[in-house]
């Protein structure tokens, strides 16, 4: 697939929430877009403790692996090591405009807010912000400490948007799978795209 503007980076860390990860990497692949994946040491421990997955620490192992797993073309879903320096997401020249971190651990926020750059996600993170392009943080702690909130704001005065998985209730789920798509319904709906995940409000209601 050659550069276009579907394109999107993916950071997943070691926050818990896996199924928001899966879920959304799954709409991203079925609205055609190839995604850039960047998955953190700590983010593997969560998906074998979450769902029971077990992520190859190889790249290309991995590519393959979300491949199989969403049943699409290798091509589409490209995941890059830690230290892949060469990757297009290092390089304003090359990487997507728009960047999601689900979930973002209050480690990699930190690192972000600084520009630490240490590793691929935070770099690629620092390119979005520097290119100002569309960076989107999906926390997922409690409480949060004023280190955490400082951070937040630190970020969203500079053009990130903070979206915290914290699904509402006003859909009247019925599953952790609703609960879920209330999230990535939510993060889809900032990115622009078209979903029927959740119902939107005032939709459907008391209507006879």
């Amino acid at each position: 697939m050659t550069q276009n503007s579907k394109q999107i980076t993916l950071a997943i860390t070691g926050a818990s929430g896996a199924p928001y990860a899966l879920r959304l990497l799954d709409c991203l692949l079925k609205a055609d877009y190839q995604v850039f994946v960047l998955i953190s040491s700590a983010a593997r421990v969560v998906f074998i403790t979450e769902q029971n997955l077990k992520i190859p620490a190889n790249p290309q192992a991995a590519s393959q692996f979300f491949a199989e797993y969403f049943q699409v073309q290798q091509q589409q879903v490209r995941v890059c090591g830690k230290d892949e320096w060469f990757s297009p997401v290092a390089s304003g020249s090359a990487a997507p405009k728009q960047m999601v971190v689900c979930p973002c651990s209050t480690g990699t926020l930190s690192a972000i807010a600084s520009g630490a750059s240490d590793n691929l996600i935070e770099r690629a993170a620092d390119v979005v912000i520097k290119e100002k392009g569309q960076l989107i943080l999906v926390p997922r702690e409690m409480p949060l400490s004023t280190i955490h909130l400082e951070n937040m704001l630190k970020l969203s005065q500079i053009g990130a948007t903070i979206m915290p998985a914290a699904p509402g209730f006003y859909h009247n789920p019925q599953s952790i799978q609703d609960l879920v798509d209330f999230v990535v319904a939510r993060i889809l709906d900032h990115l622009g795209l078209d979903q029927n995940l959740m119902e939107r409000w005032g939709y459907g209601k008391g209507e006879s």
